[in-house]
């Protein structure tokens, strides 16, 4: 944790300060930023306080008083509710504005960790509670050097992955041996293993009508066969076996033969162009010099979209920040599911990830995109043709 730089966003924000508070270990991000794991069980509430300017300060739980003591600044001890309460008025010092793991409405769930009522509190102390989402993006989203490097490294491994299923894949159904979507995945979860990578969940291997489940995984007791002529989806997501690395995440669509109906190339064309129409998007504005919010990214790929009628058939938000978990804590690609109107920054990466998903068969293409200082790169291979295997 860099005192400092979090009062100079502070100040920049024009925010008296920014509190922290947990209980039972709800609230990730606080430890994230914060920089600390608390020695033993957090069963009563603590509460950090730093404001734009002079030394943070802490209120804790008499029966855990050691929690916070990794961090700078003075403690406070409470016991009774009363006390609690005369603890949190004296330690906001009579801050107005104050920012706390709290979204309005819940626009932003990753960041909505602070319960109601504890914003309720807070309010009744003279306080305005606004939401820390910037603020989290600026230290909990971006990367590091050593972690853009895991990113890209991971990334080669999974694009090597990638490659070997569809080869697995082509080879079993042009030889005419059985294969189906779980033996796919197991596959996949075999060569992750081998190169060092690991997942929290998936891969997605979807077959046909099962690749408009945008999270369907194949399982023993629910499984397609892959079959010539058959559409197959495949989205997997992986990072190093390090400590602060972070995931690649990708989806490609392929189909199984050499003369694929004119269909599945109409709708993969349309979901190739909306990808790219983001892509261009966010390259062209950053080029500019100009401000990007994830909303605005999500507008320009669903626009596509719906121009070639295809809207109703887009059923999810354009894309997601990723970082040490697979769906990050930064901006999203989103004016859809949420109005995202973070802006996009210097040091994350998020998908771009539209799809089609018709009745019959489904199609995604998803990249992951870098924020540089001087604009923004795909950081993987792209698919620019259906895949035929």
């Amino acid at each position: 944790m860099d005192i400092r730089q979090i009062q100079t966003a502070l100040a920049d924000a024009h925010l008296d300060g920014w509190l922290f508070f947990d209980h039972h270990e709800r609230d990730p991000l606080a430890y994230r930023v914060l920089g600390f794991k608390p020695v033993g069980a957090v069963t009563r509430r603590w509460y950090y306080f730093i404001p734009q300017s002079g030394e943070p300060r802490g209120l804790v739980h008499r029966i855990e008083s050691g929690r916070l003591d990794p961090l700078p600044g003075a403690k406070t001890a409470y016991s009774s509710w009363q006390e609690q309460t005369d603890g949190l008025r004296a330690l906001l010092g009579g801050a107005r504005r104050v920012a706390m793991q709290y979204s309005p409405r819940c626009a932003i769930p990753y960041v909505a960790n602070v319960d109601a009522g504890t914003v309720e509190l807070v309010c009744s102390l003279g306080a305005e509670v606004v939401s820390s989402a910037e603020l989290i993006q600026v230290f909990e989203a971006r990367w590091t050097p050593a972690m853009i490097q895991m990113h890209l490294e991971a990334g080669r491994r999974v694009d090597r992955v990638r490659r070997e299923a569809h080869d697995f894949i082509k080879a079993a159904v042009r030889q005419h041996t059985p294969i189906t979507e779980y033996t796919v995945r197991q596959f996949v979860l075999k060569k992750f293993v081998d190169a060092g990578l690991v997942t929290d969940f998936g891969p997605i291997v979807a077959v046909n009508a099962n690749a408009s489940d945008c999270h369907y995984v194949p399982t023993e007791q629910q499984q397609s066969p892959i079959r010539p002529g058959d559409l197959v989806l495949l989205d997997m997501w992986a990072k190093l076996r390090e400590p602060d690395a972070v995931y690649y995440d990708i989806t490609w669509t392929a189909f199984c033969g050499d003369h694929p109906p004119d269909k599945i190339r109409e709708v993969f064309t349309v979901v190739r162009e909306a990808r790219d129409a983001g892509i261009r998007r966010i390259t062209e504005t950053l080029a500019a010099g100009q401000p990007l919010r994830g909303c605005d990214v999500d507008d320009a790929v669903r626009g596509h979209i719906v121009s070639q009628s295809y809207g109703q058939h887009f059923t999810h938000r354009t894309g997601h920040s990723i970082g040490r978990e697979v769906h990050g804590n930064g901006a999203n690609m989103d004016n859809f599911e949420t109005h995202d109107e973070r802006f996009l920054i210097p040091g994350t990466c998020f998908s771009i990830e539209p799809g089609i998903y018709l009745p019959e068969f489904g199609v995604r293409s998803e990249v992951n995109v870098l924020i540089e200082d001087q604009g923004a790169r795909v950081t993987g291979e792209i698919q620019r043709e259906l895949l035929l295997l």
